[in-house]
């Protein structure tokens, strides 16, 4: 049974209190936008506005980094992850990271 992780990008939860800090974690992933979404992304990019195909791969990336960033938290004994932040570079080649991290807590009801 996977036990709940609180996320929180303050440093703090309302009515909980930190009991122990675990030390960083972090959920990472290289993601390459695919041919498909890359060729009409591309086409689309030549108009001003939103490139809907690049958002999606954002933010389906984004989502895997945040599970990865929950998964390493419960491995390190954590029950809340306090600090989030998103990171993101091009590695090159049509290549991004995309770097979730905070710290590992145990927290309590206050």
């Amino acid at each position: 049974m996977a036990i709940e992780t609180m996320m929180s990008s303050t440093f703090d939860l309302p009515g909980y209190k930190v009991d122990e800090s675990l030390g960083l974690c972090w959920g990472v992933l290289v993601r390459s936008v695919g041919f498909a979404k890359g060729f009409t992304g591309g086409i689309r990019s030549l108009a001003a506005g939103e490139v809907p195909q690049y958002t999606e791969v954002v933010n389906t990336a984004r989502a895997h980094a945040v599970e990865r960033l929950m998964t390493h938290a419960q491995e390190l004994g954590a029950n809340a992850v306090l600090g989030v932040r998103f990171d993101s570079s091009d590695v090159g080649n049509g290549l991004s990271e995309i770097l979730c991290y905070g710290t590992a807590v145990k927290v309590s009801p206050a």
